[in-house]
């Protein structure tokens, strides 16, 4: 019988691709979301920046170098919240700077 015991693990948002709505699918049974997502796999056109928010103003969390693999999970406006690699960096990174991978 599945049953919710215990308080909920809060996640850092750096860390793992796990926010309030939304959730990468491995973290389903860990993380408590509404939805849970299956990773698009784009590659980096050019150098980009990871930002905290889908904005041109928010934080710098990171440079990422061009052609290194940013996994899709939302697509919001110009921006897409993903992971970098497979246990990379979360955040928002431009979509004009992603290319989709077959």
């Amino acid at each position: 019988m599945l049953a919710m015991t215990g308080p909920s693990v809060r996640a850092d948002p750096g860390c793992l691709p796990v926010r309030g709505d939304l959730a990468h699918i491995k973290l389903a049974g860990r993380y408590f979301v509404p939805h849970y997502a299956v990773p698009m796999p784009h590659a980096l056109a050019e150098d980009a920046v990871l930002r905290s928010f889908g904005r041109d103003d928010a934080d710098v969390l990171a440079q990422l170098p061009a052609g290194a693999t940013f996994n899709v999970l939302d697509i919001a406006g110009q921006w897409a919240w993903g992971q970098l690699g497979e246990d990379g960096q979360v955040g928002y990174v431009a979509l004009g700077q992603l290319v989709a991978l077959d």
